[in-house]
């Protein structure tokens, strides 16, 4: 396969790479996990934007690497709460990445609020970088409620509270396959998925 075809998922978290090669379902590239590629890690992000932190991790990656990257930025936003935690999500509970500590506060901070005041949504962006500095953006948003406390033990982060409008479980009870086609980051990598499908890659362009 020729160095053109590869794409690099800028992402340490081997749950995000699995479900998003799911996804994308990319018979054009060779998508690599980013611990593929020893010593390298994502960058801090310090953006204020779900954007600029997708770009400056795939930016990174992409300049570092030499090969086209693909990144995503997620957050949860909580109406209750004035959209926190919203790019802060994956470090809400004081220590980054990890899930129990971001539920527990995001729960305590939502004590006493009733169900129809529990509306949030997940936000997704998925960036694409090419080393020559082009990129593109894609966004999924899914409207949802915050759940009282968690349930199910399939996916990652919120899931296990966030419940998608029209559904009665959470991300976390659902199966893969069906969380795949609903989710925020579904959404965003699909579209995006369909724009590499007619991406030209010499020409920087949509065929």
């Amino acid at each position: 396969m020729s160095k053109r075809n590869i794409l690099v998922l800028a992402t340490g978290n081997r749950n995000k790479y699995e479900e998003i090669v799911k996804i994308m379902s990319l018979s054009e590239w060779d998508v690599k996990f980013l611990k593929d590629f020893p010593n390298i890690s994502t960058p801090e992000e310090t953006g204020t934007t779900y954007e600029e932190n997708a770009l400056i991790k795939a930016k990174f990656c992409s300049e570092l690497l030499k090969f086209p990257s693909l990144s995503d930025d997620s957050g949860l936003e909580v109406d209750a709460l004035e959209g926190r935690p919203g790019v802060y999500s994956s470090s809400y509970g004081g220590v980054e990445g990890d899930s129990e500590r971001n539920i527990h506060r995001l729960l305590k901070d939502l004590e006493g609020i009733p169900w129809h005041k529990r509306t949030a949504r997940f936000i997704c962006c998925a960036m694409f970088v090419l080393p020559d500095g082009f990129f593109h953006c894609e966004k999924g948003i899914v409207e949802g409620h915050i759940a009282v406390e968690p349930y199910g033990d399939n996916g990652f982060g919120y899931d296990p509270v966030f419940v998608p409008l029209g559904y009665e479980n959470t991300y976390a009870e659902l199966l893969q396959e069906e969380k795949n086609k609903i989710s925020h980051r579904a959404l965003a990598f699909q579209k995006m998925a369909e724009f590499l499908k007619e991406f030209d890659y010499e020409n920087c362009s949509i065929r």
